[in-house]
């Protein structure tokens, strides 16, 4: 009996210490994947010149001047100018250097205040850039990357990215912060940057869908079709954000992991306000 109990206890020391040794051998595999990824997306950093937003202010509607009182009435008065720092600064960035690596780079995507940062490309699939970087390079990181079905010049009623939910926080994972209405509120806007200028999108929902669900929707036949499709999303939308985009928006929908499963994702939706 004492033998068998010995043995039993080294069998299961043993057992102890090779998952141990598994369990580290994945921790500094998974390790060592983050941090090739984020050397690579420093690079396309550097690459593209992107530019220093943490110094710069939310947009802000400047005042109206006060009219003196015999003159009020004598004209009306000019729409309130809003003013956007960080889509006057993005424009300034040359993708260039970023295509001699890849031509499938079509700009750069950021939410400012938040990881969000990174090259934007679209393959002939949805399937290639899951497991590479915006480089080419085999990563479980991948790349941000649009739905290879939408227009690149994002023309389309509803354009949509994608991009992984990354442990480390890294990629699309800091868009389940926007399940908080203060999140929402400190970071408002997404913008997109490409050779036309800086597009900048207002977000209007945040909710959790299946992966056939209408926020993948493509083609839209008429107006009835495009307005049921924003009801559907303003109706999902866990955040009240008060904006009510129109049929003759142009959306973009974010879409990342739940973390749940692969029954369902959490996507993300703006609408494009104006350009640069």
């Amino acid at each position: 009996m004492r033998d068998l109990r010995k043995k039993v206890r080294i069998a299961v020391i043993v057992l102890l210490a090779l998952v141990f040794t598994v369990s580290l051998a994945m921790f500094v595999r998974q390790s060592l994947t983050y941090r090739a990824g984020q050397e690579t997306y420093a690079e396309a950093e550097e690459l593209v010149g992107l530019p220093d937003l943490e110094e710069l202010l939310p947009p802000v509607e400047e005042p109206e001047e006060t009219e003196p009182e015999e003159t009020a009435t004598s004209a009306e008065e000019p729409a309130p100018v809003v003013e956007d720092p960080y889509a006057r600064t993005l424009q300034s960035m040359d993708f260039t250097a970023l295509r001699e690596v890849n031509s499938d780079v079509l700009g750069w995507i950021v939410i400012p205040g938040t990881v969000i940062s990174y090259p934007l490309v679209q393959g002939a699939d949805n399937q290639y850039y899951l497991k590479h970087t915006w480089k080419k390079q085999a990563s479980a990181v991948g790349a941000i990357f649009l739905e290879y079905q939408n227009s690149p010049d994002l023309s389309d009623f509803n354009t949509i990215v994608y991009g992984h939910r990354m442990n480390n926080g890294s990629m699309f994972a800091s868009l389940k912060e926007y399940k908080k209405q203060s999140w929402w509120k400190d970071h408002p806007c997404v913008y997109i940057t490409d050779d036309n200028g800086s597009h900048t999108y207002e977000i209007f929902a945040a909710y959790e869908v299946s992966t056939s669900g209408a926020a993948y929707q493509l083609g839209f036949p008429n107006e009835e079709s495009r307005q049921a499709f924003l009801d559907d999303c303003v109706s999902r939308s866990v955040i009240d954000t008060g904006i009510a985009p129109t049929v003759r928006d142009q959306i973009l929908t974010l879409s990342t992991c739940t973390g749940n499963g692969h029954a369902t994702r959490w996507v993300v939706q703006a609408r494009l306000s104006g350009e640069v």
